[in-house]
């Protein structure tokens, strides 16, 4: 009998000594590379990259215009015609100027677009339910977004549930 109830002392104070030693268990996602995988193939991305090559395609014909004006500049430099060259370099200013601000606010309004789009609460939702799912179901207590960190120095690849996250969103999109 004292066997037996030392048995079940020692089996409980086993117990208890293995749910106290439990680790509180960590995850990282790569929410940029969830973005780019799940939304490769969506309507707003599409028009995003549509946009993004239509402006890219602007930039180079007006860059192709001031390269044409240069040589036709430095042809009436070498004529010695004065006068048509001034012409040709006010031209090339103004459309230089224009080039550059054309780049300035495109670019700009491409990178907010580009934000917009990884920040939608659509999106976001999907995600972070995605990932509490995960978190929850493999025990993880706690989930960092890897590129937004800074305090995580290292992690082990095992801990890293983007690829998870990505499957199971593209699952659900079917």
């Amino acid at each position: 009998m004292k066997k037996s109830g030392f048995l079940l002392v020692f089996a409980y104070c086993c117990a208890v000594s293995i749910s106290a030693q439990q680790l509180t268990r960590f995850a990282v996602v790569d929410l940029p590379k969830v973005y780019a995988a799940f939304f490769r193939e969506s309507r707003a991305v599409r028009e995003f990259e549509e946009r993004s090559t239509g402006v890219q395609t602007e930039i180079d014909k007006m860059t192709r215009e001031i390269q044409e004006l240069r040589s036709k500049y430095a042809d009436l430099v070498s004529q010695g015609d004065q006068s048509q060259a001034l012409r040709m370099e006010t031209e090339i200013n103004r459309k230089s100027e224009f080039l550059r601000e054309y780049y300035t606010v495109k670019t700009a309004e491409l990178n907010d677009q580009r934000k917009r789009l990884s920040q939608s609460g659509s999106f976001l939702e999907q995600v972070y339910g995605e990932i509490r799912f995960i978190a929850e179901s493999e025990g993880y207590s706690m989930v960092f977004n890897l590129t937004e960190n800074a305090g995580i120095l290292w992690h082990s690849p095992t801990v890293d549930i983007t690829d998870k996250v990505v499957q199971n969103l593209l699952k659900t999109r079917r």
